[in-house]
């Protein structure tokens, strides 16, 4: 018979181990994703970033088998929304669907509450798209060559809108002034829509906006197309000129769209976040809808999203500083 010692040290070790199977890091986690997924959005509805969010949130909770609700939380110029994807766990339930501005926030704000590369993890980007430049249909120029030389003649008359500061359009203004040799102002407004409707009632006569936009308003003859900003001209829109044969020897700007975690977020979720978005982007349904808005999708790895995102705000920067630009 076991003495009392030999019995006391028996009961000491299982005390132990059920104290060791009972302790939450031992106890075995829920698989992930266990409950829904939040898709932030930083800007309003209705525009090319909120679709193509809305998009990758509809090909996420068809792979992953879990809701995934969007929320738009417009404000300071998409920080408000990024802020909010920065208080949540870094645990893959929290994720912000926006555009190649989010990279850019600290080259064109004096104020950012936040570094948009350092805090954040690129998880996807979900399309590409060029952009195009349209015209108040009320002005009688009909083509780049008569902008170019109206607003020389006369600068005061002419200002660029854009959806806001480092987005495509902003910097595809940028790039036109350097290359037409103007100096047309560019005025940021709150999102893409605001902006066209002011260039469609008048306000502000031209701007560059991705085709997801500006395509049923030239088409509804709202406003002018003058030019796509693509090597060649798109078979979407082949009545458009490049900006290019109008006159701008190398001009192509495109917007791009993607999918941000907190920086933090576990390998393996983020492994999974990307395959995901790109295998669902490349569904031939889905791929028929993007081919319609003037998008292409995008199938890059995790290491390949870091790699683009390092490389486009490099070019980007360069540009911002070639035109003296100061963050306002």
């Amino acid at each position: 018979m076991a003495g009392p010692s030999l019995r006391r040290r028996a009961m000491l070790r299982f005390g132990a181990g059920a104290a060791l199977l009972a302790s939450p890091a031992v106890r075995a986690q829920p698989a992930w994703p266990a409950r829904p997924i939040r898709m932030v959005v930083p800007y309003t509805p209705g525009a090319a970033t909120d679709a193509m969010a809305r998009l990758a949130a509809q090909v996420l909770q068809e792979r992953l088998g879990v809701t995934v609700v969007v929320e738009n939380r417009s404000g300071g110029s998409g920080t408000v929304g990024g802020q909010a994807v920065l208080q949540a766990p870094a645990d893959g339930y929290t994720l912000m669907g926006s555009a190649s501005i989010h990279p850019m926030a600290r080259q064109v704000m004096r104020s950012v509450p936040y570094d948009p590369v350092a805090d954040f993890r690129p998880i996807a980007r979900t399309a590409r798209g060029p952009c195009v430049l349209v015209l108040d249909k009320r002005r009688p120029e009909n083509s780049v060559a008569e902008v170019i030389a109206a607003a020389k003649a006369d600068p005061a008359r002419w200002s660029f809108a854009t959806s806001s500061l480092g987005a495509a359009g902003h910097l595809a203004s940028i790039e036109f002034n350097r290359l037409a040799g103007t100096q047309i102002e560019v005025v940021p407004y709150r999102g893409s829509a605001p902006a066209l409707t002011d260039v469609a009632a008048g306000n502000v006569p031209l701007m560059f906006d991705p085709v997801l936009a500006t395509l049923p308003m030239i088409r509804g003859g709202q406003v002018r197309g003058l030019g796509i900003a693509t090597a060649s001209r798109s078979t979407l829109a082949p009545e458009l000129p490049t900006l290019a044969e109008s006159g701008l020897p190398g001009f192509a700007f495109e917007s791009w769209y993607g999918v941000w975690a907190p920086r933090g977020v576990p390998e393996e979720v983020a492994a999974r976040l990307n395959a995901a978005i790109v295998e669902g982007l490349h569904q031939p349904a889905i791929l028929h809808r993007l081919a319609e808005q003037g998008f292409e999708p995008v199938r890059e790895s995790l290491v390949e999203v870091e790699r683009f995102i390092a490389s486009d705000l490099e070019r980007n920067a360069a540009l911002l500083r070639l035109a003296k630009f100061e963050p306002q």
